[in-house]
Order: structure tokens, then C-alpha cells, then sequence
């Protein structure tokens, strides 16, 4: 039997193009003490961002690379569902993404979680 992780990450999408949402969830098993748990997104080579949209359900508006959500926020909850949204345009064929899910307890990350994910150029009607 394999035992659960602490905190995982998984997001449904591995190739997004611009303006694409991608779907992630958060599994939290940790059983120790925290006060935040931080998602953070790092488009490789630019300074563009995603927004964050959804968070559990809830539409939200979070136009910013990181995204915390306090313990008392998630009540018992172990799982976070959230959707975001770039509209980075690659300079090349595609750029990399870094997702980095973080649990902190008292300003010092004690776990996390990394993924990669890349946008591809192109199949945006907008562009």
C-alpha cells in the first residue's frame, strides 16, 4: 500500500495554451501545526502572471503570482481546488511554468510541492 504524501500537487492540464484555464488540486495530509498554505506560479523568462479565478467553488479575482490561504480559511478541508489563468504569450515555441504549493508555519515553509506545465503558442481565438 503506498502511503499519502503530505502535500501534493496536480494540476489536469501539462500543456496550456494563452488564455487556456488550468484546473489544480492541493492534497494536504499534513497532521503537524500551519498557518498558510501558499500556491505560487513562476512563468520562466517573463514577468507575466496568472489569475488566480476559483478558489473551492468560490469565483475570486487574484491577479498576483501568489495566492496564501490561511488554515481557518480551509476549515477541515484537505483538498483545494483552483482554477487559473495566463495570458502570457510565449517568445518561442512555448514557455515553462512552475507551480510551487507551500505549507508555512510561523514565516518558514515546512513542506511543498513543485510541478511544471508549459504554454504553448497559438489556438487562442483572442491572439
Amino acid at each position: 500500500m503506498q502511503e499519502k504524501k503530505e502535500l501534493s500537487l496536480t494540476i489536469k492540464e501539462t500543456e496550456i495554451h494563452p488564455n487556456q484555464e488550468i484546473h489544480g488540486i492541493i492534497e494536504v495530509n499534513y497532521n503537524e501545526r500551519f498557518d498558510t498554505i501558499v500556491i505560487n506560479s513562476q512563468i520562466e523568462n517573463s514577468s507575466d502572471i496568472f489569475n488566480y479565478i476559483q478558489l473551492n467553488g468560490k469565483k475570486i479575482n487574484h491577479p498576483y503570482a501568489r495566492l496564501s490561504i490561511y488554515k481557518k480559511e480551509l476549515e477541515e478541508k484537505r483538498i483545494v481546488d483552483f482554477i487559473a489563468i495566463t495570458q502570457h504569450l510565449p517568445k518561442n515555441d512555448y514557455s515553462k511554468v512552475k507551480f510551487r504549493v507551500s505549507i508555512i508555519q510561523e514565516h518558514k515553509e515546512v513542506i511543498n510541492a513543485i510541478l511544471f506545465l508549459k504554454i504553448k503558442k497559438g489556438k487562442d481565438k483572442n491572439l
